[in-house]
């Protein structure tokens, strides 16, 4: 008995392999990974202690990209694995199939070139058959595959420059393929299949369905493709048939259509699937060669340039936001899981739309949103400019028909999009007859991707995201061809005026009356550790995030001609070249880089959710001036859907407030160190948030001995408050000294009158410092620092860097302002006393304080009365300080 079930086991397990429909099984683990080229490949290997073993997904620029040190790895890459070929795969079709690497891939598989792709963000499959080793008697055929990558910079294939980092290497999951030769055509790497729905109503929903069947064998085969309509409960409401006649080495495409009566119908609200199950048979044996399962949304929906978007009849106002696709420590090589993830974050927040920006991303990008119910927009990358040449064209449209191909059958999609602010920064001079050819040359271009894509798919509509700057695009026609215009507008952040925002729409709506329009990125950068109770324009605090959006959302729901706005963006992403509160990281994510909310997400979350919502919106850690009382008031937000909101502290009824617009404001008396703060509403306050807030008062007077005095951070020149989790510390804005307390005495705040940007600090990468706010302002021309402390044993940290410097860089494109930051250096020297002690001798910008780099110095202090003074004795220009820190040691 045992023999017997043993064979019939075996036989099963070839049978499978001989017969079986296509497989397809990932590859991702077991790689060995060479930074840089292979000079004389193949003829010349590299010593293996020069290979590092790893998995897929993988870049190369985990951490080069977040360094101090200027740029990243652009270049070569080498990436090499043994698979191991069943024998019984010899009558098989194989292929390896990336989802996406980049930028240009090299397959070599036993030192020989299979194949080559162009583009780091759409897949690719690459035929082997003809470069496996022969199989022979053993039951698996070892083979090498290597393969060469570069992200090096290439005027021939876009993007050229963008406000991100173009990550080096394979970062998304690799398959290997074995298909029958007779199975479904799967031309570019897309689905096998292509699933339209050519006409939906409310009675009824058309089902088409087509494909191309190839035979790679060597005989003439009849056979049938069967396909199978199924709904979310597994019952089938539709099956079709059609009978094809292959002849040996040929191919043939078929052509299904079918009715189903009273179609569940898919939306952000009811985000009902079907799937369609096509299968190939064998005509004369019943065998089934190849399957294929793709999912189907019966909708419809329209753009109109004066009421907006429609979807299965009726308005819908598209609110969401962009997605890049990186995560902190990971680069762009993050699994599956935070993929979708990042959709479940952006669907609790209550939003029926994404922008993927600016790039096809991974597959479970899309697969989450068709079932999560979040309608789409996906182009390519082509960003900033073009480069005038016919590879470059070539590759911009190939790029385009790889992503509509690859990404059909996706029920969430509704826009193809392609050339992002293609017009902020065109070659040549301004008004020279070089930069008018160049634009006549961009229109051209960019209607040859729009004929491509309507022809390709003519259900759905296409886009160019433009920059704010109506006229150039209006005036170049550029703004004519797409169906929608997306406009990426930043009134009230790189361009001050938020009612600058209003005119805008209105001129579009007034210039181009036909023409659908989505506010396509709108966003304002917040570092998540910095706070102010009087948020200015750039300041990069989580409050003045919070007040943007207040303004574009409600411009946003009001205007019935805006079709919608997506927020740029959902979480924080990496863009090297940036400097600024927080270097190499755009901050304008709802989301942290991490995935922690920011309190604007939850402004989102209090406008846009449909079920009841409240959340209390402050730091659990807090710091600040105690008053006569001994307690502290500060403001805290309390975001909720509902009417009412009361807010409690430490079981006492604070007030009952209002909501508006989302939020409830709260003057909160915090006291010195443990804080519960309760928020509620809803009938019998069935609705609630909690938060434990930790709270560092400092006393009013510095010997109070009610309150004992600890420690005290301050940031000079600054207005913000910085919260550190990880130090558990809070940095508060400077104060003038007043007797008792603590303060500065004389100087200024140090200014670089940055081209309208914040009127304090500079914005500068502080180098050797994660902390770059605390280094990025400063007063200069101080006298002293003083505190009123009570005798005992102190610690002093006294923090410096020289923000003047000779580096006149120009402004970075994407701030919208291409004048270069006039600076000049100020040559300082100055000696630092501490009770009349000199603690530091001729701080200089020839020893410690160079430009641009952090410098700091702990002092121990004993105080026998008269508290702490810190001196400052200007040698050379003004003495500077950055920040200051006391802490009581006893």
């Amino acid at each position: 008995m045992f023999k017997k079930i043993t064979v019939s086991l075996i036989l099963c397990f070839c049978s499978a392999y001989l017969f079986a429909q296509t497989i397809k099984q990932s590859i991702n683990t077991s790689w060995a990974f060479h930074k840089g080229d292979i000079a004389g490949w193949p003829a010349a290997t590299t010593d293996a202690s020069a290979w590092q073993k790893i998995s897929l997904p993988h870049s190369w620029n985990t951490t080069d990209a977040n360094d101090d040190e200027p740029g990243y790895y652009r270049g070569i890459g080498w990436y090499k694995k043994t698979i191991y070929v069943p024998v019984q795969w010899k009558d098989k079709q194989l292929s390896l199939f990336f989802e996406g690497a980049n930028e240009v891939a090299e397959i070599y598989v036993n030192g020989k070139l299979a194949g080559k792709h162009i583009g780091g963000y759409t897949a690719f499959s690459i035929p082997i058959n003809t470069y496996l080793k022969p199989f022979g008697k053993d039951s698996l055929i070892a083979n090498e595959v290597m393969v060469k990558m570069n992200n090096s910079h290439n005027e021939d294939i876009p993007p050229l420059d963008a406000d991100f980092t173009f990550y080096g290497g394979i970062y998304r999951d690799v398959y290997i393929v074995a298909s029958n030769p007779i199975a479904f055509d799967s031309e570019l790497a897309s689905p096998s299949i292509k699933i339209k729905t050519p006409a939906v109503s409310v009675e009824k929903g058309d089902v088409l369905i087509e494909g191309t069947v190839n035979n790679l064998s060597a005989k003439k085969t009849k056979v049938k493709v069967v396909s199978e309509v199924v709904d979310a409960d597994g019952k089938v409401v539709a099956k079709l048939q059609s009978a094809l006649s292959l002849t040996a080495g040929g191919k043939l495409s078929f052509s299904q259509k079918q009715t189903v009566a009273n179609p569940h119908l898919w939306s952000p609200d009811a985000p009902y699937l079907y799937h369609v199950v096509s299968r190939i048979v064998d005509a004369s044996t019943g065998q089934e060669l190849d399957e294929s399962s793709s999912a189907l949304g019966f909708r419809w929906f329209s753009f109109d340039a004066d009421k907006g978007f429609f979807l299965n009849g009726n308005p819908v106002k598209l609110i969401g936001a962009n997605r890049h696709q990186d995560f902190q420590g990971m680069a762009n090589a993050i699994p599956d899981a935070i993929n979708i993830h990042d959709m479940e974050l952006l669907k609790a927040m209550g939003a029926n739309f994404i922008r993927i920006a600016h790039y096809p991303q991974d597959p479970s990008v899309l697969e989450a949103c068709d079932r999560l119910g979040i309608l789409a927009s996906i182009e390519t990358p082509e960003v900033n400019r073009i480069t005038e040449t016919t590879t470059f064209a070539d590759n911009a449209k190939h790029m385009q028909l790889e992503m509509i191909r690859q990404n059909f059958n996706h029920p969430s999609i509704i826009i193809w999009a392609y050339m992002n602010e293609v017009e902020i920064s065109p070659r040549y001079k301004s008004g020279s007859d070089e930069q008018k050819k160049y634009f006549v040359n961009l229109v051209s271009l960019a209607k040859q991707i729009d004929s491509l894509t309507r022809k390709e798919d003519p259900s759905r509509y296409t886009m160019i995201p433009c920059h704010g700057d109506f006229d150039r695009y209006y005036n170049t026609g550029l703004a004519a061809v797409p169906q929608i215009v997306g406009w990426n507008l930043y009134y009230g952040w790189y361009a001050k005026d938020f009612a600058g925002l209003d005119k805008f729409l209105e001129k579009h709506h007034q210039m181009l009356p036909t023409k659908p329009m989505i506010i396509t990125e709108f966003g304002a950068d917040a570092d998540s550790r910095l706070h102010s109770f009087e948020p200015v324009r750039f300041d990069k605090t989580v409050e003045y995030e919070v007040k943007y959006h207040q303004y574009y959302l409600d411009r946003i729901k009001k205007l019935p001609f805006v079709a919608g706005g997506a927020i740029w963006n959902l979480v924080d992403f990496n863009a090297e070249q940036r400097q600024e509160a927080t270097p190499h990281i755009n901050t304008k994510g709802l989301l942290t880089n991490d995935r922690q909310p920011k309190e604007s997400y939850f402004f989102y979350q209090s406008n846009l959710l449909k079920q009841p919502f409240i959340k209390i919106g402050t730091s659990t850690l807090k710091a600040g001036n105690g008053n006569e009382n001994n307690v502290c008031i500060q403001p805290v937000n309390v975001y909720s859907n509902q009417s009412q909101v009361k807010l409690w502290l430490n079981g006492r009824l604070l007030e009952n407030k209002t909501v508006q617009e989302g939020i409830a404001t709260f003057s909160v008396p915090f006291v010195s160190g443990k804080n519960t703060l309760k928020a509620t509403a809803g009938e019998g306050d069935s609705l609630e948030d909690f938060m434990a807030v930790d709270f560092n008062l400092i006393p009013h007077n510095l010997s109070n001995p009610q309150t004992p005095f600890t420690e005290l951070n301050v940031s000079l020149g600054d207005k913000r408050q910085l919260v550190d989790d990880k130090l558990h510390q809070v940095w508060i804005p400077e104060q003038p000294y007043t007797k008792g307390s603590w303060g500065y005495i004389g100087g200024e705040v140090f200014t670089l009158g940055q081209n309208g940007q914040l009127p304090y600090g500079s914005n500068k990468n502080i180098l050797e410092t994660n902390y770059d706010p605390i280094y990025q302002t400063q007063r200069v021309g101080l006298s002293d620092f003083k505190l009123d402390v009570p005798a005992g044993k102190y610690e002093v940290t006294l923090h410096f860097a020289e923000l003047t410097t000779n580096d006149n860089s120009p402004q970075l494109v994407y701030n919208l302002n291409n004048s270069t930051q006039k600076q000049t250096a100020v040559a300082r020297s100055f000696d630092v006393l501490i009770n009349g002690q000199t603690v530091i001798e001729g701080l200089s910008n020839s020893n410690y304080l160079e430009p641009l780099k952090a410098y700091s110095t702990k002092i121990p202090v004993t105080v026998d009365a008269d508290g702490i003074t810190i001196s400052f004795k200007a040698i050379t220009g003004q003495a500077i300080l950055n920040a200051v820190q006391v802490r009581k040691v006893y």
